[in-house]
């Protein structure tokens, strides 16, 4: 099986932490490495990561993506999950992770979605299907491939490697996954795993201005990179890459029957 590095970045979110590391101690397939990346905390942060058996890597400019990409450079694993401090991953997230890469040496990425806890029914609702439902529509159709989800993803180690250089770590007002969607090339499989479930607080909806700085660094980091590559290119880009990725699939899966000695 692929070897699994999770990186949550966290700032000042101990004891929302706290719940993620108890999720991810009752997995069915622990990951290989955990590592949680303290953004600047003023609070037990580092020390309940450590007490947790997580390695904690620093660092102390403030911004999400950078703290992702910290955690990212640090991992050893193959294959790098990411969650959110409020994330409570289902027990098979780890394995499904696992397997999923395992099983398509075509897969880079690999997104799902999550359902919202600490609120009502109706926020449940807009929450799953407005919130995240539009989110994964709408970046779809301006990327030309399915988006990553900051609070649920994996990504190969190799594909981080290879668009590194591409993310605008020295911008502090960009959305990580947004931005580390968008930077993908176009020849690189990014699948949605509808199982591939967790938990996330439902924070995004407690007040108005949190709700609005989030939306404003989503049009950002939107500008941001459509100026360097429009929206008619990305999706005939994207269109072109899931062809050759089919055509890649079916060759490895004709090897693969080739050499079966049954």
């Amino acid at each position: 099986m692929s070897t699994v590095s999770i990186v949550i970045p966290s700032y000042n979110d101990a004891e929302m932490l706290r719940g993620c590391l108890a999720a991810l101690a009752v997995q069915t397939r622990p990951p290989d490495e955990l590592i949680v990346v303290d953004n600047g905390s003023t609070d037990a942060t580092a020390a309940i990561a450590r007490a947790a058996g997580a390695r904690v890597v620093t660092e102390p400019r403030r911004g999400v993506l950078r703290a992702t990409a910290a955690g990212f450079d640090a991992a050893g694993c193959e294959v790098i999950g990411r969650l959110d401090a409020d994330s409570r991953p289902a027990p098979d997230w780890t394995a499904r992770v696992a397997a999923a890469f395992e099983a398509d040496a075509t897969l880079h990425a690999l997104t799902g979605t999550g359902s919202f806890y600490g609120c009502g029914r109706f926020w449940r609702f807009v929450g799953r299907y407005l919130y995240l439902g539009g989110y994964f529509w709408s970046m779809g159709m301006l990327m030309g491939h399915r988006p990553l989800f900051g609070s649920n993803f994996a990504i190969r180690r190799t594909a981080w490697r290879a668009v590194r250089e591409r993310a605008h770590v020295d911008d502090p007002h960009v959305h990580d996954d947004l931005d580390i969607s968008f930077i993908l090339d176009p020849d690189m499989g990014v699948d949605y795993d509808r199982a591939l479930l967790v938990q996330v607080s439902a924070r995004p909806f407690a007040n108005v201005a949190g709700f609005q700085r989030r939306a404003s660094w989503a049009f950002h980091d939107i500008a941001l990179n459509l100026r360097e590559v429009g929206v008619l290119r990305r999706r005939a880009e994207g269109a072109r890459g899931r062809r050759r990725r089919r055509a890649r699939q079916a060759e490895l899966a004709g090897r693969a029957a080739a050499s079966d000695p049954a």
